[in-house]
C-alpha cells in the first residue's frame, strides 16, 4: 500500500519539473540586446579622464537619440549594466542590470551612475574584463538574441589571461565585443598601435567594431555615436570604424602581436630592476624573457 501511495507522488513531481523549469525561463523579460558597458578604471587613466568618461556615459543615456534608438527595436527595450574594471582582481559592476525602455529608465539608469563612486585601480586586464562581462551575461535576469560588450582602454592588456583566447570563448557564446580604445590626442604615435590591438586582439562576434576615441573633448559625442550604433544591431558601424565580422576574418590575416601588453610589462620590469641594482651587479639574478613565460 505504502508504494501505491508513493509512485503517483513520484510521477506528479517528475511531470511538474519541466514545467517548472519552463515556467521560471518564461519569466525572463525578453529585451533586443543585453549590453555591458565595461569601463576601464586603471591608474594610467588620471582622475580627469576618469571624470569626463564617466560623465560621457551619463549624457548618453539621458541623450535623445540615444533613447530614439533603444525605443526604435522591435520590443523597445534593452538591458544594460555598467562594469568597471582594472587588473585581474579589480571588476566592479556599478549598475546592475536596468530595463531601460523610455526616457525616464534611461534617466534612472544615469542617475546611478552619477552618484556612485568612481573607483581607481592599478594594471590592465582586458581578458578578466570579458571574462566577467560572460559572467554578468549568465546571470541576467533578461534574454535576447544578441549579447554585446562595450569595452574601453587605454592600454594593452598586461594582466590574466590571454586576451585573444579569451576574447574567443566570447564570441563562441554568441557575444559581440565592440571596441572604444582610448587614444589621447589623435590617431598617430604610439598609442595608435591601440587601435589595431583592438581590431586584432580584442573585437569579435557579429558586426564586431572598433570606433576610437581620439580626443578626450569629444569622447561624449564619439561614445553616443557608437551606444546609437550597438543599439540599432549589426551592419549599423558608424563610417568611420572598423568593421571586423568574426574573430576567424580576424586570425586569416597578420596584425598585432595580441602579448604586446604582457611583453611591455616584462620589458619594464627588467629595466626598472636593472636600475635598482645596476646592470652589471648582479646580472644572473635578472629575469630575461625566456624565464618568464607568456599566457598561454
Amino acid at each position: 500500500m505504502g508504494l501505491r501511495l508513493i509512485l503517483p507522488a513520484i510521477v506528479t513531481v517528475l511531470m511538474m519539473w519541466p514545467m517548472s523549469r519552463a515556467s521560471a525561463e518564461s519569466t525572463l523579460i525578453e529585451v533586443d540586446m543585453q549590453l555591458v558597458l565595461a569601463v576601464d578604471i586603471s591608474f594610467s587613466i588620471s582622475l580627469d579622464e576618469q571624470d569626463i568618461q564617466r560623465r560621457g556615459y551619463i549624457a548618453a543615456f539621458r541623450d535623445p537619440r540615444v533613447i530614439r534608438a533603444i525605443t526604435s527595436g522591435y520590443r523597445g527595450r534593452v538591458a544594460v549594466t555598467y562594469l568597471e574594471w582594472a587588473g585581474e582582481d579589480h571588476q566592479f559592476q556599478v549598475a546592475p542590470w536596468s530595463l531601460i525602455y523610455d526616457a525616464a529608465s534611461a534617466a534612472a539608469f544615469a542617475q546611478k551612475l552619477e552618484t556612485a563612486p568612481v573607483n581607481r585601480m592599478g594594471r590592465t586586464s582586458l581578458s578578466q574584463a570579458l571574462t566577467a562581462s560572460l559572467g554578468l551575461f549568465r546571470q541576467s535576469p533578461f534574454q535576447s538574441n544578441r549579447l554585446v560588450v562595450d569595452i574601453s582602454s587605454d592600454g594593452f592588456n598586461n594582466s590574466g589571461a590571454r586576451i585573444d583566447r579569451v576574447r574567443d570563448t566570447l564570441v563562441y557564446h554568441g557575444v559581440t565585443i565592440n571596441g572604444l580604445p582610448l587614444l589621447r590626442g589623435g590617431t598617430t604615435g604610439p598609442k595608435a598601435d591601440l587601435g589595431r590591438y583592438f581590431e586584432d586582439c580584442v573585437i569579435g562576434g557579429l558586426g564586431a567594431f572598433v570606433l576610437p576615441a581620439a580626443h578626450w573633448d569629444k569622447f561624449g559625442q564619439t561614445l553616443s555615436k557608437k551606444l546609437i550604433s550597438e543599439i540599432a544591431g549589426p551592419w549599423h558601424a558608424p563610417s568611420e570604424a572598423r568593421v571586423v565580422p568574426t574573430a576567424t576574418a580576424q586570425a586569416t590575416s597578420p596584425g598585432m602581436d595580441c602579448l604586446i601588453g604582457e611583453r611591455q610589462e616584462l620589458k619594464e620590469y627588467i629595466r626598472q630592476l636593472e636600475k635598482a641594482v645596476g646592470k652589471d651587479r648582479a646580472p644572473r639574478w635578472l629575469p630575461r624573457e625566456q624565464d618568464w613565460p607568456m599566457p598561454e
